[in-house]
Protein backbone atom coordinates (compact mmCIF):
# COMPACT_ATOMS: atom_id res chain seq x y z
CA UNK A 1 0.00 0.00 0.00
CA UNK A 2 1.91 3.32 -0.93
CA UNK A 3 0.73 6.63 0.95
CA UNK A 4 1.84 10.31 -0.07
CA UNK A 5 4.51 11.92 2.27
CA UNK A 6 5.68 15.65 2.18
CA UNK A 7 9.41 16.43 2.80
CA UNK A 8 10.88 19.70 3.70
CA UNK A 9 14.32 18.98 2.20
CA UNK A 10 17.14 21.77 1.06
CA UNK A 11 16.55 22.58 -2.75
CA UNK A 12 20.18 21.78 -3.37
CA UNK A 13 19.94 18.36 -1.87
CA UNK A 14 16.52 17.24 -4.23
CA UNK A 15 18.20 18.26 -6.67
CA UNK A 16 21.49 16.30 -6.74
CA UNK A 17 18.98 13.09 -5.50
CA UNK A 18 16.78 13.84 -8.55
CA UNK A 19 20.38 13.87 -10.79
CA UNK A 20 21.81 10.73 -8.99
CA UNK A 21 17.93 9.19 -9.45
CA UNK A 22 18.07 9.78 -13.08
CA UNK A 23 21.59 8.43 -13.39
CA UNK A 24 20.44 5.30 -12.17
CA UNK A 25 17.18 4.96 -13.60
CA UNK A 26 14.77 4.79 -10.40
CA UNK A 27 12.37 7.38 -9.36
CA UNK A 28 13.43 9.59 -6.57
CA UNK A 29 10.41 8.27 -4.61
CA UNK A 30 11.41 4.60 -4.62
CA UNK A 31 15.11 5.83 -4.03
CA UNK A 32 13.91 7.21 -0.87
CA UNK A 33 12.09 4.16 -0.08
CA UNK A 34 14.83 1.52 -0.82
CA UNK A 35 17.09 3.74 1.89
CA UNK A 36 14.87 4.02 4.53
CA UNK A 37 14.18 0.14 3.85
CA UNK A 38 17.87 -0.71 4.02
CA UNK A 39 17.86 1.51 7.39
CA UNK A 40 15.15 -0.15 9.46
CA UNK A 41 16.63 -3.61 8.52
CA UNK A 42 20.11 -2.48 9.24
CA UNK A 43 18.73 -1.83 12.95
CA UNK A 44 16.85 -4.91 12.99
CA UNK A 45 19.85 -6.75 12.21
CA UNK A 46 22.24 -5.22 15.20
CA UNK A 47 20.01 -6.82 17.60
CA UNK A 48 19.49 -10.45 16.86
CA UNK A 49 22.51 -12.30 17.84
CA UNK A 50 23.30 -15.72 16.66
CA UNK A 51 22.12 -18.83 19.37
CA UNK A 52 26.61 -19.72 18.61
CA UNK A 53 27.69 -16.45 19.73
CA UNK A 54 24.84 -16.17 22.29
CA UNK A 55 26.85 -19.64 23.58
CA UNK A 56 30.00 -18.19 23.06
CA UNK A 57 29.37 -15.18 25.89
CA UNK A 58 31.98 -14.57 27.93
CA UNK A 59 34.20 -18.27 27.47
CA UNK A 60 37.42 -16.43 27.53
CA UNK A 61 38.04 -13.24 30.43
CA UNK A 62 38.08 -10.01 28.99
CA UNK A 63 40.36 -8.35 32.01
CA UNK A 64 44.48 -9.73 32.57
CA UNK A 65 44.15 -12.57 29.48
CA UNK A 66 47.22 -13.98 28.58
CA UNK A 67 46.37 -15.91 25.52
CA UNK A 68 50.12 -16.27 24.62
CA UNK A 69 50.58 -18.37 28.27
CA UNK A 70 47.81 -20.04 27.62
CA UNK A 71 48.84 -21.23 24.07
CA UNK A 72 52.30 -22.34 25.56
CA UNK A 73 50.56 -24.27 28.49
CA UNK A 74 48.61 -26.09 25.86
CA UNK A 75 51.76 -27.06 23.87
CA UNK A 76 53.99 -28.06 26.82
CA UNK A 77 50.84 -30.37 28.28
CA UNK A 78 50.31 -31.46 24.61
CA UNK A 79 54.23 -32.65 23.52
CA UNK A 80 54.99 -33.71 27.38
Amino acid sequence: MNTKLTLNLDKGVIDQAKSYAKDNRVSLSKLIENYLDSLTKRSEKKSKISPLVESLTGVIPSENYDDRKDYKDYLSEKYL
